[in-house]
């Protein structure tokens, strides 16, 4: 049976609710899940005085309902299991996750899948900056796993990210790519000025309407239909995201960069007819 949580929606002040996964609830009864520890502002609470609680966790299937934008960490540092939220959920969600399923049902805040290494992060709509990225400080971004993300994103998604998978439906902000050390971001609409920068090794799809200029430390190298195109699109075709199925007979413009860094990367946008 489905542990399922209700926001009380009592407050504006932040809620952080870091830990509180699938992989600790899923042997507690309700009353252990209800005196969980969570942060109200700089007030610790138990989950109780913020959310209703039915259900239980034995399947490790969490759902969340309500608004949830001003309640940060959901599934964060979660193993395994399934999360669902019924509406926008706050930032950090499943920062550094190491597995399992996480869907938002709306849009997700800042830092959405930070520093994450195994897992699937679904965001039905928007996302804000920074989603895969690496905390401030950190050597490393994201080690692995998949983000994407349907509606639009922000800036620096991807920074100094290692592996893995992040698709972004819609809009990207400014940086995409920023630092990247390997690992590979689609953005299927417009995206932000100095994609790639820094880049050492990794693959950035740029496929909007607009080609966005790259930096002068990238050099062209061919155009043609590449094969591992062809592939990475029929896998997000395979998961559900939405893709334009005209992509698939495209011809596509390769550069490689960043030069000022390591300059493996790969950098496609999709030809002019």
């Amino acid at each position: 049976m489905t542990l399922k949580l209700v926001y009380k929606e009592l407050t504006t002040v932040p809620v952080e609710i870091e830990d509180f996964t699938p992989d600790w609830a899923f042997d507690k009864s309700i009353a252990d899940i209800e005196r969980f520890e969570v942060f109200h502002g700089n007030r610790q609470c138990t989950l109780a005085d913020l959310f209703s609680i039915t259900g239980d966790a034995s399947d490790k299937h969490f759902v969340f309902e309500g608004n949830l934008a001003g309640v940060h960490w959901i599934g964060a540092h979660m193993r395994s299991g399934n999360i669902i939220v019924h509406g926008p959920a706050g930032r950090h969600l499943g920062s550094q996750m190491a597995g399992g399923e996480i869907t938002v049902l709306g849009d997700a805040g800042g830092w959405a899948g930070a520093e994450m290494r195994k897992g699937i992060i679904r965001i039905k709509g928007n996302a804000g900056h920074l989603v895969g990225a690496a905390y401030r400080g950190s050597a490393k971004g994201m080690l692995g796993g998949t983000i994407l993300v349907e509606g639009n994103a922000g800036n620096e998604i991807g920074l100094t990210m290692r592996r893995g998978l992040i698709a972004i439906g819609g809009a990207a902000g400014d940086l995409v790519g920023f630092n990247m050390i390997a690992g590979t971001v689609v953005v299927m609409g417009q995206c932000g000025i100095r994609p790639g920068a820094g880049m050492r090794r990794g693959t950035l799809a740029l496929l909007g309407p607009i080609r966005v200029p790259l930096l002068p430390s990238f050099r062209y190298a061919a155009r043609y239909r590449p094969q591992v195109l062809s592939v990475l699109l029929r896998i997000l075709i395979d998961q559900g995201f939405p893709v334009d199925q005209s992509l698939l007979k495209c011809e596509f413009e390769l550069f490689h960069g960043d030069l000022v860094s390591l300059g493996r990367g790969e950098v496609f946008f999709k030809s002019a007819a």
